[in-house]
C-alpha cells in the first residue's frame, strides 16, 4: 500500500497531474458544474452579474454559519471541525471530532459570557441512536481553550491539555452526576497534536513534530500510558487513516534538510516502517488529504499542475491524478473532510462531502468523481465547518448546535449528477436540503451568484 495514482505502479516514480475539464471545450460560465454559493432548491437563479463576486448572495442571512477563517491552510487536519463563531452570539464551539464510525464526537465548548471569561470544558455527543444527545464532562476547573478532545469507541474521551512544557493525557468519562477522570500520563514536550481517531475506536495517536524528525505517539490504547511508538525523520503533518484495522497511517513528510512535502505511509503494524505513498512530480508539494478504504479513493492537494490543487487518485492504481476544474471554484477555498463508505472497488461513485470557504462564511459542498459537478448547500445554523459523517446509503449528517437547539443532526441526501435544465440551467434533480433531526425551523438558504470560471492552462513540466 505504497503507491497511489503512481505512472507504472511502483513507489516513488512520477505520476503526470493531469488537470481534468469539465468538458472537451472552454467551461461555459453558465453551464460550470461549480458554482459561487449554496444552492436554493426550486428557486430561480439570480440574474448574472448580481451580489458579490467574493462573497455568495445571501451570505449574511442567518441560515449560515458566521464568520469561519481558512485558518490552517493546506495542512488542515479533515477529521476535525474548525472552530466557527455562531451567528446567534452564542459561545465559539472548539474543534469538533468524530470517531470513523461517526457514533461518537466531542468538543470544547463554553457557557456564554465575556470573552476571555468563558469556563470551557469537554462534550460528548451520541450519534448513533434515534435522536442526538450531548453529555457535558467538566471537571472542578474550565479547560484551557487551547486543549484537545477525542473520542473513542467506548464512549470516554480523551483530552490533551498543554501545562508549560508538558503534555498532560487523561480519559474522561460521565459518572452519574459528574464526571470521572483517568489520567494517563505526560509527555515532555512543547507542542503536540492529536490525529484522527483510529478506525479501530481504541487508539488514539499524537504528532510531535521537530526540525529534524517527528515523533509518533500512542496516547490512549496503549498498556502503559503514552509511548513514543516511532521516530520519522523530518518534519511530519497532517495524517489519514488507509485501513480500517488501524494499522496504515499516512503523514505529509518534508525531508530534513527541506524539499517538498510529499506523503508517506506509516505501517504501525511492522515497527512504524516508512514507505512513499505519494510522488506526483519531483519538485511539487504532495499532501493526502482524506482516504477511503473500502473504494480507495484519495483526496490529494498538489501545485503539481503549477499552483496549488484539489486532486483525486485511487490507492495502488496506474492512472495519474486528476485535478477537477469544478474543485476550484473563485474566490473560495475547498477542502474535503468525509467520504462516502461501503462502494467497494467504485472510487468514482463515492460522494464526498466538502467544506467551502468564503470571505465572511462557510458552506457545505458535495461532489463525485464521476459527476464532475460540485453541488453547493447552505450549511445548518452552527454547524461546525468540517464537521461530518456519511452513511453507506449517502446520507451526509451535519452535527450542529445553537441557540434553540444544544445537539442536532442535519441530513442531507447526496444529490444525483445530472445535465442542467435547459430551460433554468440548475438540476433537476433540486430536491430535498438539510433536514434538521431535532426541533428547530429549517436553516434558510441562500441563492447563488453566477461567476464564470476560467480555463486551465496546464503547466509544463520537465519530469
Amino acid at each position: 500500500m505504497t503507491a497511489c495514482a503512481i505512472e507504472g505502479g511502483s513507489a516513488g516514480a512520477a505520476a503526470t497531474a493531469e488537470p481534468e475539464a469539465e468538458s472537451g471545450t472552454e467551461p461555459d460560465p453558465k453551464g460550470s458544474g461549480a458554482e459561487s454559493g449554496p444552492e436554493e432548491y426550486g428557486a430561480e437563479p439570480e440574474p448574472e452579474g448580481s451580489g458579490d463576486s467574493g462573497k455568495p448572495a445571501g451570505a449574511d442571512a442567518p441560515g449560515l454559519p458566521g464568520s469561519a477563517a481558512y485558518e490552517d491552510g493546506p495542512e488542515a487536519s479533515s477529521a476535525a471541525g474548525g472552530p466557527a463563531a455562531p451567528a446567534d452570539g452564542g459561545p465559539l464551539p472548539g474543534g469538533f471530532t468524530l470517531t470513523a464510525d461517526g457514533a461518537y464526537a466531542a468538543r470544547l465548548t463554553a457557557a456564554p459570557g465575556p470573552p476571555g471569561e468563558r469556563a470551557w470544558y469537554p462534550e460528548r455527543w451520541t450519534l448513533d441512536g434515534p435522536e442526538p444527545y450531548a453529555v457535558p464532562l467538566p471537571l472542578g476547573q474550565p479547560e484551557e481553550p487551547d486543549s484537545q478532545v477525542a473520542p473513542l469507541a467506548d464512549g470516554r474521551v480523551l483530552i490533551r491539555r498543554r501545562v508549560a512544557d508538558r503534555q498532560m493525557f487523561s480519559l474522561l468519562y460521565p459518572t452519574g452526576p459528574g464526571t470521572g477522570e483517568l489520567p494517563l500520563g505526560a509527555v515532555e514536550c512543547a507542542e503536540m497534536i492529536l490525529l484522527p481517531p483510529s478506525p479501530d475506536g481504541r487508539c488514539v495517536y499524537a504528532l510531535s513534530a521537530g526540525e529534524h524528525h517527528s515523533s509518533l505517539w500512542l496516547v490512549a490504547g496503549g498498556a502503559f500510558g503514552p509511548e513514543e511508538i516511532a521516530r520519522i525523520p523530518g518534519r511530519c503533518s497532517g495524517g489519514a487513516w488507509l485501513d480500517r484495522a488501524g494499522r496504515m497511517l499516512a503523514l505529509d513528510r518534508r525531508a530534513p534538510g527541506g524539499g517538498p512535502v510529499k506523503a508517506v505511509a506509516v505501517d504501525l503494524g511492522r515497527g512504524a516502517e516508512v514507505t512513499p505513498l505519494l510522488q506526483i512530480a519531483p519538485g511539487s508539494d504532495d499532501r493526502l488529504l482524506l482516504a477511503d478504504a473500502d473504494s480507495g479513493l484519495l483526496l490529494i492537494r498538489s501545485d503539481a499542475p503549477g499552483h496549488d490543487r484539489l486532486g483525486w487518485g485511487v490507492l495502488g492504481s496506474c492512472l495519474p491524478v486528476r485535478f477537477p476544474e469544478c474543485l476550484r471554484p473563485a474566490d473560495v477555498a475547498v477542502t474535503p473532510f468525509a467520504v462516502q463508505p461501503g462502494q467497494m472497488l467504485m472510487p468514482e461513485s463515492c460522494a464526498v462531502a466538502l467544506r467551502i470557504d468564503g470571505a465572511a462564511d462557510s458552506w457545505v459542498g458535495v461532489w463525485r468523481p464521476a459527476g464532475r459537478r460540485l453541488h453547493q448547500f447552505a450549511a445548518p445554523l452552527g454547524w461546525a465547518p468540517g464537521a461530518g459523517y456519511w452513511s453507506r446509503d449517502g446520507v451526509l449528517r451535519l452535527p450542529y448546535a445553537n441557540g434553540a437547539t444544544s445537539c442536532g443532526v442535519a441530513m442531507l441526501d447526496a444529490p444525483q449528477d445530472v445535465e442542467p435544465s435547459s430551460v433554468t440551467g440548475r438540476s433537476s434533480d433540486a430536491e430535498g436540503g438539510t433536514q434538521p433531526s431535532a426541533a428547530v425551523s429549517a436553516p434558510a438558504v441562500c441563492k447563488p451568484v453566477p461567476l464564470g470560471q476560467a480555463p486551465l492552462h496546464r503547466a509544463t513540466r520537465s519530469d
